[in-house]
Formats: C-alpha cells, structure tokens, sequence
C-alpha cells in the first residue's frame, strides 16, 4: 500500500491527522505531510476514510482492493496481495 498526498491543494482541514495519526501531520502552515507513505495493512479502513473524507481530494491510497465498496461503506478495505 502507498500512501501520497498533495499539500499543495490541501485546505488544512485535519481531517487525515485526526483519523491515522501515524501517517498523516501538518507542516507549519497547517498542510498536510505524510509520515509514514507505506503504512501497515491493518490501517487501510481507516487510511481509505481519510482519503474519501478530505475535502479537496488531497490524498491518494494505492494498493486497496476496493471492489464492493461504495461511498457509504465504511467496512474494511482489504490490500491487494495480502492472504
């Protein structure tokens, strides 16, 4: 899984921080960074509701198998290759 972000269209809602804090934080003038750009699995739900939840579409999460999923589904996303 691969995690990015563009601060540059970031408004600095901190949403992301509030949601995975071990991988997102802000710089100085409150955009977004990302800490950590290859988090664990086990964080991809919530690593996708950051991402769906960002209101300028500022974070990017490759690596999801997000069949099944829709815009009201907040259940587990799974990594692709993962068993």
């Amino acid at each position: 899984m691969r995690v990015t972000a563009n601060s540059e269209t970031c408004v600095t809602s901190s949403l992301c921080v509030y949601r995975v804090p071990g991988v997102f934080d802000q710089d100085p003038e409150g955009r977004v960074l990302v800490l950590d750009a290859h988090p664990s699995a086990e964080l991809g739900r919530e690593l996708l509701r950051a991402e769906r939840g960002c209101p300028t579409r500022s974070i990017t999460v490759e690596g999801l198998d997000r069949s099944g999923l829709d815009e009201a589904d907040e259940g587990t996303a799974r990594v692709e290759g993962a068993a």
